[in-house]
């Protein structure tokens, strides 16, 4: 886990709620600043790991044909509200010269990657990046589709629309057709 500084935490926590005009010191206000840091070690705990590490197993397979792992769910943060977004990862490569991976692997990429403040666009590139390094593949494709509470619950206040971003790697840069039968598979 992430080292954090729960007591810095608590303080400007106290902070905001007094800031806001309630009382920290009300019963059920009490324990939330020591709730909160506690939640931010855990939502944060990314911040410090490399999703690279993540391919710490690699096989050899006979093997150079798409892999798809879709539907990943993944919680992350907004780095510009601290408001959470939400929703499905969808990683595609296509294997070198034997080299794959677990899929739990995959999985575990996103993870790393959702559990820091940042972007949409910063966390389908990384995973996108990590893969085609690691792997060395010969194209990955990362698409990732979330909501984003900082559009739902303020500013424009657009519940269900989503935000879709897309990082490709290697050979599916130029081939429109195998990136065509990546999308249609994931959304089939």
């Amino acid at each position: 886990m992430v080292e954090i500084n729960h007591s810095q935490i608590e303080e400007a926590i106290r902070m905001i709620l007094e800031a806001v005009g309630e009382n920290p010191d009300r019963e059920g206000l009490l324990d939330t600043p020591k709730r909160v840091a506690k939640m931010y070690e855990e939502i944060f705990e990314g911040i410090n790991l490399d999703p690279k590490e993540s391919f710490d197993l690699v096989f050899s397979e006979e093997h150079e044909e798409l892999v798809l792992l879709k539907d990943i769910s993944f919680i992350s943060m907004c780095e510009h509200h601290l408001l959470p977004f939400y929703g499905k990862a969808h990683i595609a490569y296509l294997p070198r010269n034997g080299k794959v991976t677990g899929l739990s692997k995959l999985a575990r990429a996103i993870e790393i990657v959702a559990k820091r403040p940042q972007i949409q666009e910063r966390m389908t590139s990384t995973v996108a990046d990590s893969i085609y390094e690691i792997l060395d593949p010969h194209g990955v494709m990362v698409v990732i589709e979330a909501e984003h509470m900082c559009m739902t619950m303020r500013g424009v206040k657009k519940p269900g629309a989503k935000a879709i971003t897309t990082a490709v790697r290697g050979s599916l840069v130029n081939d429109s057709y195998a990136r065509s039968e990546i999308l249609n598979l994931i959304h089939n």
